[in-house]
């Protein structure tokens, strides 16, 4: 199946995700980060506001268990709920992901102080939302790519975004940029019209990206490696929870 497993932006390695992690996915859209926790062998909750989407999810994690895709082990479940206030005790978990969500709420210092929350001492938190220069020049190009229901409200900066994460006294561990093939096909997309079809640049720049995710060739792996510092989509960042004989 592999669904969803081709376009993470959180690197799981980072994470020491593995068999019986407590991981929660918080808005986990498709779901293409609770997948791989689930893979992984970790008892997973993928958490988001919508219905649709979270059907979708528990589909393929009843699939994934079914075909062996994860270990017998492993948990997967799909929770509807909002991210400003998480229905889970402090520390209930040793891993928590939000990827490219915060761009999207309004009160994202309260989503923060929830993903930090249910973080157990020692946990890694991951977090990933568009990057600074990518995302202005979308922005630059088309009202229509963010000015929508739902849309993007903000662009951070990420030395902004690490601030208001290590105001909760976690430490940051690492950073990286990711899906840098994909800032190129979004400022096509937004010069055209986000909202036209058809156009033939962009239909054969999507198919690129499409087989790139589907074969991942050396070529283009190592092209999108080299232009990941340069143009990456997306900026991600790790933090650590001080274990309690830290505080």
């Amino acid at each position: 199946m592999r669904k969803g497993c081709d376009v993470l932006t959180v690197d799981f390695d980072r994470l020491g995700v593995g068999a019986g992690t407590k991981v929660i996915d918080v808005g986990c859209g498709a779901g293409r980060h609770t997948f791989e926790a689930f893979r992984r062998g970790a008892d997973v909750i993928g958490f988001d506001q919508s219905a649709s989407d979270l059907n979708d999810v528990d589909e393929i994690l009843q699939a994934m268990q079914e075909q062996g895709e994860a270990p017998a082990s492993a948990k997967g479940e799909a929770v509807k709920g909002d991210a400003l206030e998480l229905p889970y005790d402090d520390g209930t978990f040793d891993c928590v992901i939000a990827s490219e969500i915060l761009e999207h709420v309004p009160n994202d210092d309260q989503a923060i102080a929830q993903l930090v929350r249910v973080l157990k001492p020692g946990g890694a938190l991951a977090i990933t939302v568009p990057r600074y220069l990518p995302e202005r020049i979308c922005w630059a190009l088309s009202d229509s790519y963010h000015a929508n229901e739902g849309g993007h409200i903000r662009i951070y900066r990420a030395d902004e975004l690490r601030d208001k994460v290590l105001a909760h006294g976690l430490r940051l561990t690492h950073t990286h940029h990711a899906h840098a093939l994909h800032a190129p096909y979004w400022w096509l997309k937004c010069a055209v019209g986000t909202e036209k079809t058809g156009n033939p640049v962009v239909g054969a720049y999507h198919k690129l990206l499409v087989w790139d995710m589907m074969s991942r060739p050396w070529l283009t792996r190592a092209a999108e490696s080299a232009l990941n510092p340069l143009i990456g989509k997306s900026v991600a960042l790790y933090f650590r929870k001080p274990d309690a004989v830290d505080v």
